[in-house]
């Protein structure tokens, strides 16, 4: 278990009479890349604008490194890097130019400074583009450069809105890349986003949002034992046998049997001694087992058994 870093308690955000954010509460501990999932409008953004300073909540807690944000929002702020979804860029400058500008502005030590800037932009692979104006570069160039930006003043918490939006394939492999490594360095990141693959590549904890509340939050393993429990085991045989489906109905401890033609599905309570157990009396019964492989389960699987797709 790491420190925790970003504490929210019942945080709810209004719009007139528009509740975006109802009653929200959930922890991100330092090395947690927690993914903040839902359908456009379910209040991911709210809730992101809302711990960044940008909207007043109309209620609820919120501690950073911690302070109070509601009580000392400069001092708390000061703990955070905020990438909103589609960043603004000042085109004319270099790299190197942005990057400078942006340290002057968080008062960076100037004899620190270049090697900050160095090292930030060697870590989002912009070396060979430090003299590049930031109009040319691509839109995952742009995110990149962005992101180095974002972590100058060295943020404990960092909050990303839908930072893989629009980028392509190689992009977001590359983004994905940055986001386990800020994880392993200690960082807390929140990141938004309503594409659930993307996620499931660099998460290792989740909130899943719809209608403005939380339908499920905490890390993914700890989330899959609690939704999934049991040993989900997936076999293939070379060739369909009329007696397996009678054969696992019949045996103690396995539930949830399905048999699809050569294809095995079963939930085993127990572990993996009792795995073990299952494959040598299939192979004893003459089932001629291709493969056997234990599904520890993933985000897709989360989010198909608690979501409903529903937005405020």
């Amino acid at each position: 278990m790491g420190e925790p870093l970003l504490t929210v308690e019942r945080l709810r955000v209004e719009y007139d009479d528009v509740t975006a954010v109802d009653d929200v509460s959930f922890t991100v501990e330092s090395s947690m890349v927690y993914g903040l999932i839902g359908p456009n409008g379910a209040g991911k953004t709210s809730v992101i604008r809302a711990l960044a300073g940008l909207t007043d909540p109309s209620w609820g807690r919120v501690n950073i490194a911690g302070v109070d944000l509601l009580q000392e929002p400069q001092r708390a702020l000061r703990h955070v890097g905020f990438m909103p979804d589609m960043p603004p860029l000042y085109e004319d400058l270099t790299v190197r130019e942005f990057m400078e500008l942006f340290a002057s502005a968080y008062a960076l030590e100037p004899s620190l400074r270049q090697r900050r800037i160095n090292d930030l932009v060697e870590q989002v692979k912009l070396t060979g583009k430090l003299d590049s104006p930031a109009g040319s570069l691509s839109r995952g160039m742009r995110q990149r450069l962005f992101l180095a930006k974002t972590l100058l003043h060295d943020p404990d918490v960092l909050f990303l809105d839908e930072p893989a939006s629009g980028l392509d394939p190689l992009a977001r492999l590359e983004f994905c890349q940055i986001m386990v490594a800020l994880g392993q360095m200690g960082t807390a990141v929140l990141v938004s986003s309503h594409i659930l693959q993307e996620m499931a590549d660099f998460c290792n904890a989740v909130g899943i949002m719809e209608k403005g509340r939380m339908v499920v939050s905490g890390r993914i393993d700890d989330i899959l034992r609690r939704i999934r429990p049991g040993l989900h085991i997936r076999a293939r045989l070379l060739a369909p046998d009329e007696r397996a489906c009678a054969f696992l109905d019949g045996r103690a401890g396995l539930r949830d049997v399905q048999v699809d033609g050569a294809d095995v599905n079963v939930t085993l309570d127990g572990g993996m001694e009792d795995a073990h157990a299952l494959l040598r009396a299939m192979v004893l019964a003459d089932m001629k087992v291709a493969s056997f492989q234990i599904h520890e389960g993933d985000l897709q699987d989360i989010f198909k058994q608690v979501s409903t797709g529903e937005v405020s």
